[in-house]
């Protein structure tokens, strides 16, 4: 899936003439359409797509293809991937999250503390989700310069900062 990057997810359809609300995961989320075709996490499905006006929470939008109500509301839920060459390269300091994800992850001192099983966002910044060893929950650590100082993409690590009392258990 390293060819490939999450770029939205449609959230239902919008109207009654095919268009879906298409949420964008995009730096520029209103660039969405201009890495297409877009294409569903199997492979087998790809769209053109054209983002008609923004709407609350997303833009509406319309994919080649889907024609009606009921064709749109069929796809909810479906995640959008974009060729990774299409997309725009990223400052030094950038990543994105698929490059993240399974990367091990060690401390200052490097003692390997686990692997980052994903990278979540609720709003207030990027969370990765890190399955420490020793652990039976997975540990959120805010992705900052100051928790996570070094990520080396090349040997497939992260060095991690550990702030006091995050492992700590009650």
């Amino acid at each position: 899936m390293k060819d490939r990057i999450c770029v939205g997810a449609i959230a239902g359809s919008f109207g009654v003439k095919g268009e879906v609300r298409l949420k964008s995961f995009c730096a520029e989320p209103e660039a969405i359409d201009t890495y297409g075709p877009l294409s569903s996490e199997d492979g087998n499905s790809s769209w053109d797509v054209k983002v008609t006006r923004p709407v609350k929470n997303g833009f509406a939008a319309r994919l080649s293809g889907v024609r009606s109500k009921e064709a749109a509301d069929a796809l909810r839920g479906t995640r959008l991937y974009a060729p990774r060459e299409k997309l725009p390269d990223l400052p030094d300091d950038e990543y994105y999250h698929t490059d993240l994800i399974g990367l091990t992850v060690f401390d200052t001192g490097g003692v390997e503390l686990g692997r980052v099983k994903a990278v979540l966002n609720h709003g207030a910044g990027d969370l990765l989700e890190i399955a420490f060893k020793g652990e039976k929950q997975p540990v959120l650590l805010p992705f900052t310069v100051a928790n996570v100082p070094t990520i080396d993409l090349g040997a497939g690590k992260a060095i991690a900062d550990l702030p006091d009392g995050l492992l700590d258990r009650e």
